[in-house]
């Protein structure tokens, strides 16, 4: 029996709750997160009204206050959005328990047997995305298909506010015209990879043979030869086991002393900890994260034969790790620690998009 995927994906999520709670906002450029001086990070969201001026999540404020002088910046509101997402959450379980989220604005819903024997998943998004607009005033996005992948693309297509049905006998051809940085597990370099070779889409990629996509692309190439002839059997996974569980902060001004670094790390290594206990989880890998003023980033990670989940280690970890980077030679604004091998043995790198547990 064919799947009955739903991908929700709320439009502007932050950005469009700041707006909703705040008048003054509505209608207007707007970003969660950085500063208006354009210092102290980047931007977590951006309202539709902000990105006609290209901008973007993950960009840096300079760069976003650049592009529009008068963009207002608000400061986030996380237990506010959590509250929202797991109101949503409640929509969605009027309709199915199999239920995955992705983040805090997008889940994956599997309607194939729907709680109120409905039968259509085109109408259940639709009735859920009317819920969401009835009860708590935001718009979200759904795309509609027979398995996770289509059904994410799909519901991209007609945002905001949208929803985009892909049926079983158009799925090939709407995957042969699709550009290859769409597709799972190509970012910009490997996207570039693929247009000095001649992919510019599923039609390219569909040419070539399995073998040869694997000995491109690796692992992925599988995953690659599948897609775009519309297979993914990946299900919905309602218990979705967390890949890594962190902490990061980027700073008001840049870090240039050993002292301040490492009592940064002291701060943010506790709440790993605590988050660590909290979820009952330990892990094999501690990996810290550097971004430096310029933005270049880099990581650096260790990992144990046995499982630790000790505040100490984490914390000492972390800071040998900082110091073999040669760090007062370069100013710092941003610092992470995560955990990550979880499981007795470490296992080999999913297809999955990694579902890691952020500190706000």
């Amino acid at each position: 029996m064919l799947r009955k995927i739903i991908h929700i994906d709320m439009d502007a999520f932050y950005a469009s709750i700041e707006q909703r709670d705040n008048p003054f906002y509505k209608g207007k450029p707007l970003v969660v997160g950085g500063s208006p001086q354009g210092r102290g990070g980047v931007v977590a969201a951006a309202s539709y009204e902000a990105r006609k001026f290209g901008i973007r999540s993950a960009m840096s404020s300079k760069q976003a206050v650049q592009l529009c002088p008068d963009l207002i910046f608000v400061k986030p509101r996380f237990d506010v959005y959590k509250d929202v997402s797991r109101k949503i959450r409640n929509i969605f379980q009027r309709y199915t328990d199999i239920i995955e989220p992705l983040s805090l604005d997008e889940a994956y819903l599997d309607v194939t047997v729907d709680k109120q024997n409905i039968g259509s998943a085109i109408d259940i998004a639709e009735m859920i995305r009317a819920a969401i607009k009835a009860e708590l005033d935001l718009t979200a996005s759904a795309g509609v298909s027979i398995n996770k992948f289509v059904a994410k693309i799909a519901s991209d297509l007609n945002k905001p506010n949208g929803i985009s049905f892909i049926g079983p006998s158009k799925i090939e051809a709407f995957m042969e015209k699709l550009p290859v940085e769409k597709f799972f597990g190509v970012g910009k370099v490997t996207a570039s990879k693929m247009k000095t070779m001649g992919l510019h889409t599923g039609a390219d990629l569909k040419k070539l043979t399995e073998e040869e996509l694997v000995k491109r692309f690796g692992k992925t190439g599988r995953f690659f030869y599948k897609i775009v002839r519309g297979e993914d059997n990946r299900p919905v996974q309602p218990h979705r086991q967390a890949k890594s569980v962190g902490a990061e902060d980027t700073f008001p001004h840049d870090l240039t002393t050993l002292e301040e670094m490492t009592e940064e790390l002291d701060k943010i290594g506790q709440l790993v900890h605590d988050r660590l206990r909290n979820k009952q989880l330990k892990g094999r890998t501690i990996t810290l994260k550097i971004k430096y003023h310029d933005f270049k980033q880099i990581t650096r990670s260790v990992s144990f034969p046995d499982l630790v989940d000790d505040l100490t280690i984490i914390q000492q970890t972390a800071k040998q790790l900082l110091e073999a980077t040669d760090p007062t030679s370069h100013k710092i604004r941003l610092l992470g620690i995560s955990l990550s091998n979880f499981n007795d043995a470490i296992t080999e790198q999913s297809l999955e998009k990694t579902n890691q547990l952020r500190l706000f």
